[in-house]
């Protein structure tokens, strides 16, 4: 444990919490996220380029945890004249306070059109076919002006629930079943452009593509706020460094879920006190041979990378409450 905590209090050793207080803000120790964008996601996006001609309108799926975070710029510019819909899935997860500055902030940003969602339960996806159909119906289609279907280009970065909204589409207007696969990982969807028809009337198709991040992320914090959400592999970030962000980031949200959950006496800046009562709570422990003067000696000790791991799982669970990172 020695080893893997003081890595930890290493990555965060920054500015500490403020006298009677928490961290004003979060040292990153140097981290680097070049390294956070899969080959075949830059491939994906190549293709999707390609694909942008033959679409009327762009669906845009995004995590409404991080409504600001991460939305892929290259996307934003491909975007042109066409219809634009942002859909903020996962709604059911984020601070549903925080949905009207949000909006008003995406409004600024140029975002008029956003759905709130949450495939599990198909309530506000209603919205979006009749959304599209008027959307497509007050824009030029141009060389698609003769097709009496719509073709809709699902965009997006990785694990914020394309794959669930497609789904939930044809559910809800085809009375079917899965049309693709839906995974927790990111960069499940690989097979890139395959149409998907979600509607009789009007007869709409979707492409289904996997999700693209940049190749470079702006900042690294940007990076972690993906992470937190799934949109990034852990063992790429580190699950130590970002249960340490995810801390941090509840304490400045005064989201205190975790003290009832895990039995802490109060809230907590000190994310290896945290880590213990995870572990004490949910039973990650390990046993652990030493060797002593009268030989070998099992010990049962707290295993702190896997109460990093169910720290972060309860998180994306909603298990901690519900919370936005922007």
């Amino acid at each position: 444990m020695r080893g893997w905590a003081g890595v930890l209090r290493a990555a965060a050793a920054g500015p500490g919490p403020v006298p009677g207080g928490f961290r004003e803000r979060f040292d990153f120790g140097g981290r680097d996220v070049a390294s956070w964008f899969p080959g075949h996601m830059a491939k994906g996006l190549r293709q999707m380029r390609a694909s942008l001609r033959r679409a009327d309108c762009l669906v845009e799926v995004h995590d409404a945890r991080i409504p600001l975070s991460g939305r892929n710029p290259m996307l934003q510019e491909a975007l042109g004249i066409r219809p634009h819909i942002l859909v903020l899935n996962k709604m059911d997860l984020a601070d549903p306070r925080r949905q009207l500055t949000v909006l008003e902030h995406l409004k600024q940003r140029g975002c008029s059109h956003v759905v709130f969602t949450d495939c599990q339960r198909d309530g506000n996806v209603k919205k979006i076919v009749p959304l599209v159909a008027k959307l497509v119906g007050n824009s030029p289609r141009y060389h698609r002006a003769e097709s009496t279907e719509y073709s809709i280009l699902v965009i997006g970065v990785p694990n914020v629930g394309k794959s669930s909204l497609i789904n939930s589409l044809r559910r809800l207007h085809l009375k079917k079943g899965k049309a693709t696969a839906v995974g927790g990982e990111p960069g499940i969807t690989k097979a890139v452009l395959t149409r998907i028809q979600v509607c009789e009337k009007p007869l709409m198709y979707l492409v289904d593509t996997p999700g693209v991040l940049p190749p470079k992320l702006g900042d690294v914090e940007t990076g972690m706020k993906l992470a937190l959400c799934g949109a990034i592999r852990d063992h790429l970030v580190g699950e130590d460094i970002m249960a340490d962000y995810l801390l941090y980031a509840l304490n400045k949200r005064q989201q205190f879920g975790y003290v009832q959950r895990y039995g802490l006496a109060e809230a907590c800046d000190d994310i290896e006190l945290v880590l213990r009562c995870v572990a004490l709570a949910q039973g990650r422990t390990q046993k652990v041979k030493v060797l002593t003067g009268t030989g070998n000696v099992n010990v049962t000790m707290l295993n702190y990378p896997a109460a990093a791991y169910e720290f972060l799982r309860d998180f994306r669970a909603g298990r901690l409450g519900r919370v936005t990172l922007d």
